[in-house]
């Protein structure tokens, strides 16, 4: 634990000069952990109440984050939301799949963050401060396409707002280490891919999301109910599992489940007004 708690600080360190410009991150104080929670209110994604997130399921590992202020962030965005009016504020992106990323988003998305860098193998870093919203990123490696490994080649992209943490798991194919637990920091909410063979299998997804114990955990790039049902069986021993029906929650701090809780979203494209 000391050694954990250790990198942690060694991680949100930097000099004074650095600490004037930029946004400390909340999610690194491990020690201020949130108690009593214990509803959660979906709602319809036109009306975000203040200190509130909208989080809607587009499909695969796409997710569309909307802020209190109106920001719209797309996760793995792909170039198509389904609304054709809707240009994101911040999309993120990761390469292991065409089904996860777009050589060509559109010119007009003020903020596009690519989870692997220009040259093969030394990763990114992104710190995006819109005020409202800390964006950074976490690198882990992957898969290739063709099977061949790329390290820092994914990135766990981390979304600050609200007084929540929230992460996006990307197309993880390992489990991360110690330097990266402490660089994720608390997680309220994770988007998980829960294949069980493309990106992780299941013990070990099972094994990192028990780890990260965040309140909600939402299944995502999953292809079938088969390995979907498999995954919640093998998380029914320390979470509460919802089945929503719907393809979005209302997230606010001060109202997440006060046991970690699995909620089933159904994939649905965005329409437009």
């Amino acid at each position: 634990m000391l050694i954990r708690l250790t990198l942690a600080l060694l991680l949100v360190a930097s000099p004074a000069s650095a600490q004037a410009t930029r946004t400390p991150s909340h999610c690194h104080a491990l020690a201020d952990a949130t108690q009593g929670m214990a509803y959660i209110q979906p709602a319809a994604l036109r009306d975000v109440p203040v200190e509130t997130v909208d989080i809607h399921y587009v499909g695969h590992a796409s997710f569309l984050i909307r802020s209190a202020g109106g920001l719209n962030m797309v996760t793995d965005f792909t170039g198509f939301v389904g609304s054709t009016r809707m240009i994101p504020d911040v999309v993120t992106m990761n390469h292991a799949h065409d089904t996860h990323w777009t050589s060509f988003p559109d010119p007009a998305i003020p903020h596009v963050l690519r989870g692997w860098g220009e040259v093969f193998g030394e990763g990114i870093e992104h710190r995006l401060d819109l005020g409202e919203v800390l964006v950074r990123n976490v690198s882990t490696d992957i898969r290739s396409q063709f099977s061949g490994s790329e390290e820092k080649g994914n990135s766990i992209f981390v979304f600050e707002m609200a007084g929540l943490c929230i992460g996006h798991l990307g197309h993880l194919h390992h489990a991360p280490n110690e330097e990266q637990y402490a660089a994720i920091g608390r997680l309220d909410v994770v988007m998980a891919p829960v294949d069980g063979g493309y990106t992780l299998d299941h013990p070990t997804m099972i094994a990192v999301l028990k780890r990260l114990r965040s309140r909600i955990v939402i299944p995502m790039h999953w292809f079938s109910l088969f390995a979907l049902e498999d995954f919640l069986d093998g998380m029914l021993d320390e979470f509460t599992v919802i089945d929503v029906d719907g393809p979005y929650l209302n997230v606010r701090r001060d109202a997440l489940p006060s046991q970690p809780t699995i909620m089933v979203l159904r994939p649905t494209y965005i329409a437009d007004d």
